[in-house]
């Protein structure tokens, strides 16, 4: 099924809003991220830990789900189809980990954010969790860009699936019709 033109485009800005809103939400936490690890100031890591919760709560982890959910509402109900081309699936194959990994990164973020909160913060501790969240932040940026990259420029390629569905269309459309409609045999 195919959505008509008018919910495409409205689902197609969704989906794009969200993704380059994901991108971008993600851009911004990893510099904070950094500056968190680099600062020798305790109130201003006080603040970037304390913001970074605040981010990834209210804007990374919201984006993520809705850019997540229009895209497989986007495919389901375009001519791309989820399974049919291959640009598609590597697309979900690198968001649904994306998105995961993620909601597994919650601990770190709020770890750091009630040390900051409880003001138990120095230029030292937790060091390897806030390096974790500059990893998990720059990767993130690799992977959500990798997706951009594909969504620009849709490398040609059907999967299996898409293949096998194409050519029973093609079937279809080659097979005789009586005025009935009835497929004569």
């Amino acid at each position: 099924m195919q959505f008509p033109a008018r919910t495409r485009k409205a689902l197609l800005t969704l989906h794009v809003s969200c993704s380059a809103g994901w991108l971008g939400a993600v851009l911004v936490f990893l510099a904070l991220a950094v500056v968190g690890l680099m600062s020798a100031d305790p109130l201003q890591v006080r603040a970037v830990y304390l913001s970074l919760d605040l981010i990834f709560w209210y804007v990374i982890v919201p984006l993520c789900l809705a850019a997540l959910i229009t895209g497989v509402v986007q495919s389901l109900g375009t001519t791309w189809g989820l399974l049919r081309h291959y640009w598609v699936l590597i697309k979900l194959l690198l968001t649904v980990p994306a998105t995961v990994a993620l909601l597994i990164h919650t601990g770190p973020v709020g770890f750091l954010a009630g040390a900051a909160a409880r003001m138990d913060l120095a230029g030292g501790d937790w060091a390897q969790a806030r390096v974790q969240l500059i990893a998990a932040a720059a990767a993130a940026v690799v992977v959500l860009f990798a997706a951009t990259v594909l969504s620009i420029y849709k490398p040609r390629g059907l999967t299996r699936y898409g293949l096998r569905r194409l050519e029973r269309q093609q079937h279809q459309d080659r097979s005789p019709v009586t005025p009935t409609g009835a497929p004569t045999s």
